[in-house]
């Protein structure tokens, strides 16, 4: 939490591996997730990929995800991290099981997106989980090894 920046979460702190590994923070508004300055150093220390902090209720949800151990910094669209949260979200009560979630992202760095985001199954075993979203190409590049 001081990593963060904040006094806690309003849902247990949770570790979620997908291949990547995302722990969630829940705070008490949209506001509150926008404020957020974290000491990116002291977040490395933790050996997470992904620290997300979030905060919204019914389907709509806003969050950030910071990636120090990644080189990212701060992430604008993470698609690894929607379908946990929708996870983590059911599994809590927030929402039920097989609700579509919308996820708002990247507006703190210039960059807004919007995921979706939908788990089924039960806190005993997740079925599925889908993400969705759209894109647009901002870089191009290619790389020659010789």
């Amino acid at each position: 939490m001081a990593a963060l920046g904040i006094d806690g979460s309003e849902l247990p702190v949770e570790v979620y591996d997908n291949g990547v590994r995302h722990v969630y923070v829940r705070l008490g508004s949209e506001d509150e997730v926008a404020a957020v300055e974290p000491d990116l150093r002291l977040l490395t220390g933790h050996g997470l990929v992904g620290v997300n902090v979030f905060a919204g209720s019914g389907t709509h949800w806003k969050t950030r995800m910071f990636s120090p151990l990644d080189g990212v910094g701060e992430d604008a669209a993470t698609g690894s991290a929607a379908g946990p949260l929708a996870c983590h979200l059911a599994r809590h009560g927030e929402i039920a099981w097989g609700e579509q979630i919308e996820i708002a992202q990247g507006a703190e760095i210039g960059r807004p997106s919007t995921l979706f985001a939908c788990a089924t199954g039960s806190g005993e075993a997740i079925e599925a989980v889908e993400v969705g979203g759209s894109a647009v190409t901002v870089a191009r590049g290619e790389f020659r090894i010789p």
